[in-house]
């Protein structure tokens, strides 16, 4: 990692003077905001195009099953390449191929006789194995750009930004497809190009196992998989998140809340949708201030508790002020315990096996979302909406107080910055 910033510069806010002395995280931010604007954007103007075609909401299914199944099936392989390769070089080649894929959509679009899903389906196919390749990339590289004491300040700026654009991308996406249809494939393509050439500016790095290790390096695809299974603080942090998130999540729920709970109409609902992330976002400016001292594990637990408590919250409210603080407080909570647990994630696993890891850890987090949004509209169906969304609170909470006695290593868990994890 790169020295510790050093004083004597002009900026006193903390994350503007790193900002300020690290360059490459500045282009690293760039690379994040872009790379999710484009995604938010695709995805708007792909929904809207694909059900145009053909009517059906099962097209829809296609679409993200298209895009889920590259991240799947590729995850390990994508996660040997990032340890094995110039990560710097994952990244712009995947983010070349996602601009290639997007730039051959739109020119198809502009084409065709007649609107069609199919090329849709295939193009995204390409998209997504990109994507699959420069997440992990990406996650390993990033604290090579910033000392141990700077990375959780780092992990927040990042976060934040990412929230900030996930927000804004279906917005603008909307305005620019409305604008100019199918020329937003364009726009697409250029941010995916800009972020290309921003990952030049990056440090290279060859996934080199770390200079302090003198065991020899597990150079199998599996290696992260092991690694985490042997590694009880990354296994405890890793499925704490999929197990919560799995029965907390109430997304898939928020249409059921705006229509027939509350009555706030589609408005309402967007009010809905972006209420966590500006809750995550505003708190992960706050971290990017101030970094988390002592006490990082018990920190965790307390603000995945927390994140159970504001859904249940939400689920009895009749208010819609109440349901957004609620969802706005869930959103911050999820943001401390992200920050933690990417931090802890990264500084806990030798740079050999990085990208191996943090591709697994990738395959949790999506999982969790996805199978999460099943979860609940099935709890739905079955128990009725809100003592589903109840019960997935109190599971957070009881995932929360089991995790805590099957894991000392996460109570224990204290600087983000110097963590000694316990393997079996």
């Amino acid at each position: 990692m790169p020295e510790p910033s050093k004083p004597g510069t002009p900026i006193k806010h903390p994350l503007l003077q790193l900002l300020w002395e690290q360059p490459a995280l500045r282009s690293f931010i760039a690379i994040r905001c872009a790379d999710e604007f484009a995604v938010q954007m695709l995805t708007v103007a792909i929904g809207w195009y694909v059900y145009a075609a053909t009517n059906s909401p099962m097209s829809l299914a296609y679409v993200g099953l298209a895009q889920f199944l590259p991240n799947v099936g590729l995850a390990l392989v994508a996660g040997h390449v990032a340890d094995r390769v110039d990560r710097r070089v994952v990244i712009a080649l995947a983010l070349l191929v996602q601009a290639v894929g997007v730039g051959a959509l739109g020119i198809w679009t502009l084409v065709a006789a007649a609107p069609a899903a199919w090329p849709v389906y295939l193009l995204l196919l390409v998209v997504g194995t990109a994507r699959s390749f420069d997440s992990p990339a990406m996650s390993a590289l990033l604290p090579h750009l910033v000392s141990n004491e700077d990375f959780p300040r780092a992990v927040a700026a990042v976060q934040s930004a990412f929230q900030v654009s996930s927000l804004a991308g279906p917005a603008v996406g909307g305005l620019v497809y409305a604008a100019s249809g199918t020329s937003l494939f364009a726009v697409v393509a250029g941010l995916y190009c800009f972020a290309a050439v921003q990952s030049l500016r990056l440090p290279s790095n060859s996934g080199t196992p770390d200079a302090e290790t003198s065991e020899p390096a597990d150079e199998s695809v599996f290696a992260g998989i092991r690694y985490v299974r042997s590694n009880r603080l990354l296994l405890g942090l890793i499925s704490l998140d999929l197990f919560a998130v799995l029965l907390g999540g109430v997304t898939a729920l928020l249409p059921i809340y705006a229509k027939d709970i509350l009555a706030v109409g589609p408005t309402g609902l967007g009010w809905l949708r972006c209420a966590p992330g500006i809750g995550a976002a505003i708190v992960g400016l706050a971290l990017a201030h101030r970094t988390i001292g002592h006490g990082a594990g018990r920190l965790m637990l307390t603000c995945v508790a927390g994140f159970g408590l504001a859904t249940v919250v939400f689920a009895l409210s009749q208010s819609l002020w109440l349901s957004l603080l609620a969802l706005a407080a869930a959103g911050g909570f999820d943001m401390v315990s992200m920050v933690i647990r990417h931090t802890l994630v990264q500084v806990a696993t030798p740079d050999a096996v990085r990208g191996r890891v943090s591709a697994v850890n990738g395959v949790f987090v999506g999982a969790s979302g996805d199978l999460g949004e099943f979860e609940s509209g099935a709890a739905a169906a079955l128990l009725g909406t809100v003592p589903a969304a109840v019960l997935g609170g109190l599971g957070t909470l009881a995932v929360v107080g089991l995790w805590a006695w099957l894991f000392p290593e996460l109570r224990r868990a204290d600087k983000l910055v110097t963590v000694e994890a316990d393997a079996t």
